[in-house]
């Protein structure tokens, strides 16, 4: 890695490749230091995920029927004005200053910190702004979120939407993390408006939810399956007049399996007037369906990285080391020990692996943060904030945390486990070198019989360096590992479930000529799980080798089964009226 990897004492070729809890009762588990609470939005205990602006927060009342009927003519009485602002004669305006934004939006990204745009921003804001319906690509990290926000609530502020008048854009995110972060982005930039925002996510107090919405959000996020959930049961929740439907990481959003979700929420709102965007960091060929669905003919289509050599962000070193199955352990653990004053997020394939090697490295005091998509979304929640707060310290996580989310100085991305394709490799590493002018590492294990991904990274236009990680480096903890993983129940028991998890991820994944399971060696891959013989455990791998896709999780539409309307019942049952704020 040169110069800039003595610190995880990594040293770089000089060429490059042209293929390119179960709980433990024995000791504490030790957090990450924090810093101060300005970096990122931290819980409190206070009321909701929807947050009215105080100067309006007194109008929140039910619409009764005539003001349904004047909002709406309001609305439309209004809505030619937000075409005729003028935009200045620069093709691509560099400053926030040199766009026509209202005063209370300059202030507000005044406040943020924020001159300067990056290019998604500079080349997507002023179409959006006289109307348009775009369809975005961009770079993970490139600000694409303040890039749809500000246009959107410059068309709530010019059209004087009120609580009354129901919702007025909605925008579309794929996981709750994330959608929890535009949230944050959203009650910044209204800081000085009038208009109200609010959150619906799944694993929330639904009841709750929905009695804000009755009361009138105009600034809706939301994540598919509880979106669709309130459009079909909700009632009192106006939506007729929608004006902007923003759909944010749509591959992400039709690749967790929100598909039908989605087509079931375009034909439901109303498409007359609606200006739509649509952001994708890959296009597929799914995207591309959706964006004929819920675009308007003739939309723009914004590529601001077609024209570059990379497909990763600039700033990003990137490499891989080539590892054996049971030095693998061994050799995150010496990475790790050398880098404790580094912010780290190590990617892991399966929840289960997540829970064993972050209880493993807090029981041996290598303190370690855990994210997974089996924790509860409180759980997940303080997380990723106590993270984000933190000036150093390790989050093990799935890809639950790869896309979109933007966690502040993050120095370096391990992908301990390879990803399934070169898009999950482009979202993991955009965790780091984010922003502008920012820099970042990233280091992938790959072992032997895998380096044929490295083919399918070049032709992505992905560039890696081969690094090697001296033998005498790595610290030779294997017969301890083995020790107290034999006489711990509870690291036994994740080791195991752990090892269950690698192996069936293994086989799902769709690379098949490059992850081939045939080809792993059990004996070494129990190895890194602490093992000295490969334990007995229960695999189902399908004939196809796919893991099946959730099932819309949090919505409940009308398509689903009686398994999924059981699982509704439940949910309710358990509600406790309960929620919280998040706030900077």
């Amino acid at each position: 890695m040169a110069s800039a990897s003595h610190d995880a004492s990594l040293q770089s070729k000089k060429r490059k490749r042209s293929h390119a809890h179960a709980h433990l009762p024995e000791k504490k588990i030790p957090k990450v230091k924090q810093t101060s609470a300005s970096k990122q939005p931290k819980p409190e205990d206070s009321d909701p995920q929807f947050a009215p602006d105080k100067s309006s927060q007194e109008h929140l009342e039910p619409q009764d029927k005539d003001d349904t009927v004047h909002a709406a003519e309001d609305v439309q009485g209004t809505i030619s004005d937000i075409s005729s602002i003028p935009f200045p004669s620069t093709v691509d305006p560099v400053n926030f200053s040199d766009l026509n934004l209202s005063v209370q939006t300059s202030k507000a990204i005044d406040s943020m910190k924020f001159t300067k745009m990056t290019q998604i921003q500079a080349r997507t804001i002023p179409p959006l702004m006289a109307g348009r319906d775009v369809l975005g690509a961009a770079k993970t990290g490139s600000g694409k979120t303040l890039a749809f926000l500000i246009p959107a609530i410059e068309l709530l502020s010019a059209l004087k939407f009120k609580p009354r008048n129901g919702t007025g854009v909605i925008v579309v995110s794929p996981t709750r993390e994330l959608a929890l972060q535009i949230f944050g982005v959203a009650k910044e930039l209204l800081e000085y408006h009038n208009q109200t925002f609010g959150i619906v996510i799944g694993g929330a107090n639904r009841r709750a939810e929905a009695e804000k919405l009755v009361k009138g959000v105009n600034l809706l996020i939301a994540t598919p399956g509880r979106l669709l959930d309130h459009l079909q049961n909700t009632k009192g929740f106006i939506f007729r007049n929608l004006k902007a439907l923003i759909i944010d990481e749509a591959d992400r959003i039709l690749e967790i399996g929100f598909e039908d979700e989605m087509r079931q929420i375009i034909k439901i709102l109303p498409n007359e007037n609606r200006q739509s965007m649509l952001f994708s960091a890959t296009q597929t060929t799914k995207v591309q369906d959706l964006a004929r669905i819920s675009l308007r003919p003739g939309p723009l289509y914004i590529n601001v990285d077609q024209d570059k050599d990379n497909s990763t962000v600039d700033g990003l070193e990137q490499g891989y080391v080539v590892c054996e199955s049971d030095k693998r352990f061994l050799l995150l653990f010496s990475f790790l020990k050398r880098n404790l004053k580094k912010k780290i997020i190590v990617f892991i394939s399966s929840c289960n692996g997540v829970k064993y090697y972050a209880e493993l490295l807090n029981y041996i005091d290598l303190p370690v943060l855990d994210l997974h998509g089996k924790q509860k979304q409180q759980k997940r929640t303080n997380t990723f904030f106590e993270f984000c707060n933190a000036d150093h310290g390790t989050l093990i996580c799935t890809n639950v945390a790869a896309r979109g989310l933007d966690i502040p100085a993050v120095d370096w991305i391990v992908q301990f486990d390879p990803p399934d394709d070169p898009r999950d490799y482009i979202h993991r590493v955009g965790r780091t070198a984010r922003g502008m002018d920012n820099k970042g590492k990233s280091l992938m294990f790959l072992l032997s019989s895998e380096l044929g991904f490295l083919r399918y990274l070049k032709a992505a236009k992905i560039p890696l360096n081969e690094y090697e990680f001296p033998s005498s480096k790595i610290a030779n903890v294997q017969s301890q590992l083995q020790k107290l993983v034999s006489k711990n129940y509870y690291l036994n028991k994740a080791a195991k479930d752990g090892y269950r998890s690698y192996l069936q991820a293994y086989a799902s994944y769709s690379l098949k000529a490059v992850f081939d399971i045939n080809q792993l060696d059990l004996a070494k891959v129990a190895k890194a799980f602490g093992f000295e013989v490969p334990p007995k455990v229960n695999i189902t791998v399908g004939a196809s080798g796919k893991v099946e896709r959730r099932g819309g999780g949090g919505g409940f539409g009308k398509k689903k089964d009686q398994h999924f309307a059981k699982q509704r019942n439940s949910i309710f049952r358990r509600e406790d009226g309960k929620s919280q704020q998040w706030s900077r």
